[in-house]
């Protein structure tokens, strides 16, 4: 049994691989440690980097995914060949320093059940900073996160969580999600969030509204709950509209004008529909794809496992 299991999934970053490696292997050097990089179907030569460091440190195991399933699968994938009492999760482009991790692992030993890193000056761009602050707002009403928490990518987790989040069979996973639905025994610390050095980064506006548009629909029946609040409201308006304009009629101070009047009821009431019927649309399409068994991600190799 392994004391740390450090999970780290691997996309386009053949530059930071070994050093990232060589890191680990120095700070967690009095413990029982394992690697478990995974390569989420790299374009480059990050497959091949992993297998270097294989066969350099028999502590690292290298999965390599036989289609590209996104971070959160990816780090699933690695979750379920973790066995370390305690696991790490940390990105590949050294922003999250290994040396980072005992401080998270000496805070969990206190009792608690996740750790996460808060990083109280973020060096990423703009646009990142202000993603992750609206992502951590409609956290807040979607899985329930306190308000004090920052949902960092980097962060520990003890084997029980672990042991229950593998057991989601969802074909969409969100970590963050999954961890406030196992436990409530969370914390953080605050750990410096370092400059990328190495390597670009490859996550996008795209892949940041893929994490939301997952953890809303995944995790949480508030888009029902919306566009069920917009049909009352909906609804209500034009019973008002329509007592306004019989008034109106009847007392003689204006002719209706129906063509206008029906046109923009139609436009409005059938957008509302539209939108609703594409929110339904989006969770029968996840129970489709789960109950007809689609994998969460597939592993085509793996070394030292």
């Amino acid at each position: 049994m392994k004391e740390i299991s450090v999970v780290i999934p691997v996309y386009n970053s053949q530059e930071c691989v070994q050093e990232i490696s060589r890191q680990i292997a120095d700070a967690l050097k009095d413990f029982d440690y394992e690697q478990i990089m995974v390569n989420d179907c790299s374009k480059d030569s990050s497959w091949e980097e992993i297998k270097k460091v294989c066969q350099s440190n028999k502590n690292v195991i290298g999965i390599s995914l036989r289609k590209n399933a996104g971070q959160d699968s990816a780090i699933l994938a690695g979750l379920n060949y973790a066995k370390g009492n305690f696991v790490v999760i940390m990105d590949d482009d050294l922003q999250h320093s290994p040396y980072d991790i005992l401080k998270l692992y000496d805070e969990a030993k206190k009792g608690f059940d996740v750790c996460y890193a808060n990083f109280e000056h973020k060096k990423q761009k703009l646009w990142k900073n202000l993603g992750s602050w609206f992502n951590g707002k409609i956290s807040e009403i979607s899985i329930g996160k306190p308000k004090e928490i920052y949902l960092s990518p980097f962060k520990i987790l003890s084997k029980g969580v672990v042991q229950e989040i593998v057991k989601f069979n969802n074909l969409f996973p969100y970590i963050d999600g999954l961890i406030f639905q196992v436990t409530k025994n969370i914390t953080q610390i605050n750990i410096e969030h370092h400059k990328r050095e190495l390597g670009k980064s490859n996550y996008n506006l795209v892949k940041s509204i893929k994490v939301f548009l997952r953890m809303l629909f995944g995790f949480s029946t508030m888009p029902l709950n919306i566009s069920t609040y917009f049909g009352f409201v909906s609804a209500f308006a034009g019973f008002v509209l329509a007592i306004v304009y019989l008034v109106q009629y009847f007392t003689g101070k204006v002719e209706v004008q129906g063509w206008t009047t029906l046109v923009i009821l139609l436009l409005l009431l059938g957008g509302l529909i539209l939108v609703s019927l594409g929110i339904i649309g989006k969770y029968l399409g996840q129970i489709y794809l789960t109950v007809n068994g689609q994998p969460k991600f597939l592993v085509k190799e793996t070394e030292n496992e």
